[in-house]
């Protein structure tokens, strides 16, 4: 049975710092995210443009990664309280990652064959820090990791809600973590001609704009609460709908239909017209290709009213933190009066947003799309 689904707690940890208010903060600022880090340039003696969390967080939790991920998601839960939620009887916890705890790997690694403590072994496992959320909290209702490349969070949105629909949970938290920004990920993904470090953000990632080259590397935790019951929530999930390309490991297609497929299955599994949406929060990454399918969505489904746009200018691309961080923003906007969309810096789409604004009624759409052919839509009421 469908059930109406809220999004009424938020916990963030960005390269703007600690917290979802270091999130709101940095978007409304109009400035990036990321630092010149030192060792991240076309060599090792070279800066490079990357979007590092920063230390912080509870030492007893573990590692950053770790740190990170407790961090977000006590914060939605305590929010999720302030705006009166109470946790069900069956509280659902889905972890959304790609890669593990990969600056703690690499430490390990190195040791070779010399044995690390058992403790600091076992906290490396992608479970553990899962165990210890749901035990801190009590929670023991269903528990799984969705992994879905940079589609990550948007697959774990519309998971929670299958589970909320068929009754599995009555509240599920979902958190996303990626810290894999290390000097090998990045200059991997610089060779594959998508990532750029040698130039600030905002002259390499413009999204929909003319002389985009590709995206600026980041980090994020980000957490939500989702819930059946009536609480002060930020914004409703209305449905949504995810696609599987099947053509390449890395491109996407160039026939854009299975992208397309996507969002309009999206809009009518939430019984949603196309007029309906106001804005599209796009997966906006700065690519080329990107750049050709989202256009190609935009134009071949929504009314030239609608308005797109993308925070990756501002936040960097966090991988599989990504999505649920621009879910995030979305609901942060709603509840703060104001679209936190860049302003952009050449000539562009026409249908994209000229900077920040007061948000119209109207309903959004949030696409990500995953390397090798994850397409997400997820349709959001946060009027």
């Amino acid at each position: 049975m469908r059930s109406k689904t809220d999004i009424c707690g938020i916990g963030a940890v960005t390269a703007y710092g600690w917290g979802r208010e270091s999130l709101w903060q940095g978007l409304v600022s109009g400035l990036p995210g990321a630092q010149l880090v030192d060792g991240f340039g076309e060599t090792r003696e070279l800066p490079g443009w990357v979007g590092h969390i920063p230390e912080g967080g509870r030492p007893r939790d573990g590692s950053l990664h770790c740190r990170a991920l407790l961090a977000a998601a006590r914060e939605a839960i305590e929010d999720a309280g302030a705006n009166g939620w109470t946790p069900g009887r069956k509280v659902g916890l889905i972890y959304g990652g790609v890669r593990d705890d990969m600056r703690t790997w690499d430490g390990f690694h190195a040791l070779g064959e010399r044995l690390a403590y058992r403790r600091e072994f076992i906290g490396m496992m992608p479970s553990t820090p899962i165990t210890s959320l749901m035990a801190e909290f009590g929670f023991h209702g269903p528990s799984m990791t969705a992994s879905a490349m940079c589609a990550t969070g948007n697959a774990a949105v519309l998971t929670a809600k299958m589970w909320l629909d068929a009754g599995m949970a009555d509240d599920v938290v979902v958190v996303t973590t990626d810290l894999s920004a290390t000097r090998q990920v990045v200059r991997h993904f610089v060779h594959c001609g998508v990532a750029v470090t040698d130039v600030p953000p905002l002259d390499a990632c413009r999204p929909f704009q003319e002389g985009t080259r590709g995206f600026t590397f980041s980090e994020a935790s980000v957490a939500v609460v989702m819930t059946r019951r009536k609480t002060d929530s930020y914004a409703t999930v209305l449905g949504g709908a995810m696609t599987h390309e099947a053509h390449n490991a890395m491109a996407l297609d160039p026939d854009p239909s299975t992208a397309i497929a996507a969002v309009t299955e999206a809009l009518e599994n939430a019984n949603a017209d196309a007029a309906d949406v106001r804005y599209v929060n796009a997966h906006g990454t700065g690519t080329k290709l990107c750049h050709r399918t989202e256009a190609q969505i935009l134009e071949a489904v929504f009314p030239g009213s609608t308005e797109i746009f993308s925070i990756k200018p501002l936040t960097g691309h966090s991988q599989s933190g990504s999505a649920l961080t621009e879910i995030v923003a979305t609901c942060l906007a709603a509840r703060r009066d104001l679209i936190p969309a860049p302003k952009p810096v050449a000539d562009g789409h026409p249908q994209l947003m000229d900077g920040p604004s007061r948000p119209e009624s109207g309903l959004t759409v949030k696409t990500s799309i995953g390397m090798g052919g994850y397409v997400t839509a997820v349709v959001l009421d946060a009027a």
